[in-house]
């Protein structure tokens, strides 16, 4: 893409380090930690029994551990990782879009969303997002930083006592369903992003005790490490940003496909199919007159099918969500539709997704982190 500078890839330097976190660390390490300060090893099992089991992080409220050394346990152990900024609702406040800042003031957005029956939450795995993709309001805001594995985890943390508390209403229960959709490609923080995943699967009191099958990660296309990915031996659900089948347009909409091109993005999406047994989803955002003709319809069923047939993969149509100033906008209502039928005459499994928050900027391609006067 002329002009425009190759993103960075994996693992940018963590600016602004955030301060070491109870969910930073793992069941041995939380064990070590507890014995550093003084405590017997069994306090370290209390202590996740309040985060994982109880919802709380004030260490005031972990009224059986001797109020001697709360103080320590919340300065070395519970440093406060995010401050809420904001809250807009919509969808009558079945989608609730946070901004928070962090300690360094960098920031950040997640989406919390109420479906009948479930509840999900888009995560946030960097503040900013360094893949510049042209028609995304975070990819045109720049990366300013990875963001550590607990301030990840604490997002959930927080939805979830969202959830207990009521703000969602008509709300019961915990998350259902976690997607690295929010600012940021997962993959290029991948350490801190499994580590996250890893807490979140893991069983109470060592973690929230999620399902797998509950979890989807979202990239662009990072191959090597959709290879690593496939190697964790996790049946997490794989979405694959693609939005254009051929490379010369994807070269532009995409700018990490100047690296790896789009034969390499499938050929790694179907392996990790292949190996996990979990159907990929290629996410496809329509724009007008850029990426939603009838031949790249018929082209993209090719690209699909000639990896296998159709039981690896499922695309999801996303109408393309306003951005201010953008140039692109989404797809005309017949083209979507003309598109979709396409697709479905070659027999690729698809759907259009249904948009939410998109009145808050809280939908796919909107998180800005802005702070709104």
């Amino acid at each position: 893409m002329t002009g425009t500078q190759l993103p960075l890839v994996f693992d940018a330097p963590l600016r602004g380090k955030a301060p070491k976190h109870w969910l930073d660390l793992t069941p041995d390490e939380r064990v070590d930690a507890t014995q550093r300060l003084g405590l017997p090893r069994f306090r370290a099992d209390q202590i996740s029994r309040h985060v994982f089991d109880r919802l709380e992080d004030d260490v005031e409220r972990f009224t059986d551990l001797p109020a001697a050394i709360r103080d320590d346990l919340g300065a070395q152990l519970f440093p406060r990782l995010l401050e809420q900024v904001t809250q807009r609702t919509a969808d009558a406040g079945a989608t609730v879009k946070t901004l928070w800042r962090l300690h360094d003031g960098s920031l950040l957005e997640s989406v919390l969303m109420r479906y009948p029956g479930r509840s999900t939450l888009c995560i946030s795995s960097q503040a900013g997002c360094g893949m510049a993709c042209p028609f995304c309001a975070t990819g045109q805001g720049g990366l300013q930083r990875n963001l550590s594995q607990a301030e990840i985890t604490i997002q959930a943390l927080a939805a979830n006592q969202m959830l207990a508390s009521g703000v969602v209403p008509g709300a019961s229960g915990r998350l259902n369903n976690i997607v690295f959709m929010g600012m940021g490609e997962p993959l290029a923080n991948y350490k801190a992003v499994m580590g996250a995943i890893r807490t979140l699967l893991a069983p109470t009191p060592e973690g929230f005790g999620m399902s797998a099958r509950g979890i989807t990660v979202s990239t662009v296309g990072l191959v090597p490490k959709i290879q690593q990915l496939t190697t964790e031996g996790l049946p997490l659900t794989l979405a694959v940003s693609l939005h254009a089948p051929d490379d010369e347009l994807r070269d532009e909409i995409v700018p990490i496909n100047t690296r790896w091109k789009v034969g390499e993005v499938v050929d790694a999406a179907w392996e990790y199919a292949r190996v996990t047994k979990r159907r990929v989803s290629i996410e496809y955002a329509m724009m007008r007159d850029i990426n939603d003709q009838v031949q790249r319809a018929e082209l993209l069923a090719q690209v699909l099918k000639k990896r296998g047939d159709w039981g690896w993969v499922h695309v999801n149509l996303i109408p393309l969500n306003p951005t201010p100033g953008s140039k692109w906008t989404a797809s005309r209502k017949a083209d979507e539709r003309a598109f979709m039928q396409t697709l479905e005459r070659r027999g690729v499994p698809v759907t259009l997704r249904d948009t939410r928050g998109s009145e808050i900027d809280g939908a796919c391609g909107q998180l800005a982190a802005t702070v709104r006067e």
